[in-house]
C-alpha cells in the first residue's frame, strides 16, 4: 500500500509517508501505544494515521495552534473524524499481544474517550461487544499489520490483517 518515497520511523517502524489506496494519503499522524503490566510500561503497537490531503480545508479554524492544544480539543478529532476524505490507520504490532488483550485496550480507551465527552450509549457499547469479539480469537506476533480503511464514499470501514 505504499510508495517507496520517503518513510518515518516510529519506534524503529517504518511508516510511508504516502500510501496508496484509491488515491495518495498523506502520513499526518504518528505514534506508539503502550499498557502497563505489573508496573511495567510496555510498548505494544505503532501507530501511523493517513489522511487525503484536502482535510486541510476542514482544519482552517486550528490553524496556528499548538500541539498541545489540538491534542486537548476533541472538536479537532470530531471534525477530523467527521471530515468527508479517505482516511487509513495502520497500526504495526511492536511486542506480541493476545487479541483478546488488544480488543480490551481497545474498548477501554475508545469507551474512555466517548464517555468523556457524552457519546458513550447503548449502541456504541454494542459496537464495542462485536469488535472484542472479533479480536477474541487472534494473535498478534511481532510485525503484525492491521489497516483499517474509511472511504469518504462509505460508511463501511475495511480493515486488513497480516500477520
Amino acid at each position: 500500500m505504499g510508495t517507496e518515497a520517503e518513510v518515518v520511523m516510529v519506534d524503529g517502524i517504518p511508516f510511508p509517508s504516502l500510501v496508496n489506496v484509491t488515491k495518495p494519503l498523506s502520513l499526518l499522524g504518528h505514534g506508539i501505544t503502550d499498557i502497563e503490566i505489573h508496573f511495567l510500561q510496555i510498548k505494544f503497537t505503532a501507530i501511523g494515521v493517513y489522511l487525503d490531503p484536502q482535510i486541510v480545508s476542514h482544519l482552517h479554524k486550528w490553524k496556528g495552534k499548538s500541539a498541545a492544544e489540538l491534542t486537548q480539543d476533541h472538536h479537532f478529532f470530531q471534525t477530523i473524524i467527521s471530515a468527508p476524505v479517505d482516511k487509513l490507520v495502520r497500526v504495526v504490532v511492536i511486542k506480541e499481544i493476545k487479541g483478546s488483550q488488544f480488543g480490551v485496550q481497545i474498548e477501554s480507551a475508545v469507551r474512555d474517550r466517548l464517555a468523556e465527552i457524552d457519546k458513550y450509549e447503548e449502541e456504541e457499547e454494542e459496537a464495542l461487544e462485536q469488535l472484542v469479539e472479533f479480536f477474541q480469537s487472534k494473535y498478534f506476533n511481532k510485525d503484525s499489520v492491521l489497516t483499517f480503511y474509511f472511504s469518504a464514499a462509505s460508511p463501511t470501514v475495511q480493515g486488513l490483517f497480516g500477520g
